[in-house]
């Protein structure tokens, strides 16, 4: 196999996993038209169609399918053996993926990052945002960050944060207009700024305990978003309420832009946990930013 057959292949597997010319060819640096041709003059030279095309989707075709399963795994091997050579290098070097919501990413993983990458230069890390249950076997993540209890058992998971705390959070201005709830069930006579998941499209849900009781209130509001930081936003701009993670809006509690109410209510979740295969061997690079996660959770 000489190298443009190899590098064709990996255009293919490419498409194949990521069912997007758009996102294959993010994914390898290229424009979409020229990964376009290399996939056409691949299916030319093995007289196959390998993708089934559409203005809205691509999906491998049966012969695409029988492609990706026979070549499919050995270059996963070729990937990962270049990288645990990469890792004999005297300065740790490699590429992480990792997939986590967008509370994690900014509250979780940045302050460790801040003080990890200036140390290890040659290692690079490449973070997702998704609220889902991501598969980071498919997805070629290599770690996932979630909450200890979203994590499927079959995966090693470390602890790498403490619990987190909710809070209902207004400005000054709107609770010059409304009066401050008392009780959760209050919430639905104010303006209440809903989080939707991308993933599956709900409302994230307004949870609460109280003497060993959990109460779980349906809120409204004229604003909704996906994401926290602008949800955030339209709290500080006096626009309603929000419910975030406690550490999110600390700054902003202690300037006094916002203020917290129903504190005698707050539901805690649990830790976020860094999480992986058990057969997935680590490298040099993976291990330490784990060693430093975990480090950085016990501080």
């Amino acid at each position: 196999m000489d190298g443009r057959h190899l590098q064709d292949l990996i255009a293919f597997i490419a498409v194949a996993e990521e069912a997007s010319f758009t996102r294959a060819a993010a994914r390898l640096g290229v424009s979409q038209s020229a990964l376009s041709q290399v996939i056409r003059g691949l299916e030319a030279r093995l007289g196959l169609r390998l993708f089934a095309r559409t203005t809205r989707s691509v999906s491998p075709t049966a012969a695409g399918e029988r492609l990706l399963a026979l070549v499919g795994p050995s270059m996963s091997q070729i990937a990962s053996g270049l990288e645990q050579i990469t890792a004999l290098r005297d300065k740790p070097a490699g590429s992480i993926r990792l997939t986590a919501d967008e509370y994690a990413v900014h509250c979780v993983l940045q302050p460790t990052l801040a003080q990890f990458l200036p140390m290890y230069p040659d290692i690079r890390v490449e973070l997702a945002i998704d609220y889902g249950l991501a598969d980071i076997v498919s997805g070629r993540f290599d770690a996932g960050v979630r909450r200890g209890r979203l994590v499927a058992n079959d995966m090693i998971a470390v602890r790498i944060s403490d619990s987190h705390p909710m809070a209902v959070v207004g400005s000054p201005a709107y609770f010059a207009r409304k009066p401050a709830p008392k009780h959760p069930h209050d919430l639905t006579d104010h303006a209440c700024i809903n989080l939707r998941l991308p993933t599956h499209g709900e409302h994230f849900a307004w949870l609460f305990a109280h003497g060993g009781k959990e109460y779980r209130v349906k809120v409204e509001g004229q604003l909704v978003s996906n994401s926290i930081s602008s949800v955030r936003d339209a709290a500080l701009a006096g626009l309603g309420l929000s419910y975030l993670p406690q550490a999110y809006v600390r700054g902003a509690l202690e300037t006094g832009d916002l203020v917290e109410v129903l504190a005698n209510w707050r539901k805690t979740f649990e830790p976020y946990h860094l999480y992986y295969p058990s057969r997935r061997h680590t490298s040099p690079a993976f291990s330490l930013l784990v060693d430093a996660l975990r480090h950085s959770s016990q501080e």
